[in-house]
């Protein structure tokens, strides 16, 4: 019984551990800087034969400095790239961009249709209930590390695609 106490002891602690240094390190932003407050961050769900998914959200920039989303990668997929969707005539295709602008004081949409987050070669499928780390690379504010919930549907709008900045 003692040994099955300590056992839970020492498993209790290490997991306790586990997650403040979690916490401490969920932000890698450099001094002075105001990371995009990231949401409503998803992905849906995808047919165990897709070997691709799209990852959508919201970034809400507070800060009265403009910055850039440069980059983003998961353990998720071999590669994530950002994408937007152009229009060529009557064609709409996807195109690969190296950043996106974050206004000071605005927000920019990740959504089906317009920008998004491309992954390339997933490691497993996406399944709905799921949920995976994305980390975003900001030009000034550095890493921001954010769960993607997997969904069978696009969630619920929030009303802000009617905002303007």
């Amino acid at each position: 019984m003692l040994l099955r106490l300590v056992t839970a002891f020492a498993l209790g602690t290490a997991t306790l551990i586990a997650v403040a240094d979690d916490h401490t390190h969920a932000h890698h932003q450099t001094a002075g800087s105001t990371a995009p407050a990231v949401s409503q961050v998803w992905s849906r769900a995808m047919p165990p034969s897709a070997p691709t998914g799209a990852v959508y959200f919201t970034l809400n920039n507070p800060g009265d400095q403009q910055d850039r989303l440069i980059g983003v990668q998961t353990s998720r997929a071999k590669k994530a790239e950002l994408h937007t969707h152009v229009h060529e005539g009557e064609i709409m295709r996807m195109q690969q961009i190296d950043s996106v602008e974050v206004p000071a004081g605005g927000h920019v949409e990740f959504k089906p249709g317009g920008s998004h987050v491309m992954l390339f070669e997933l490691s497993e499928p996406l399944v709905a209930g799921e949920r995976f780390p994305l980390t975003l690379i900001f030009e000034n504010a550095g890493e921001v590390t954010v769960e993607v919930a997997i969904q069978e549907q696009a969630p619920e709008s929030s009303g802000h695609e009617h905002m303007h900045h």
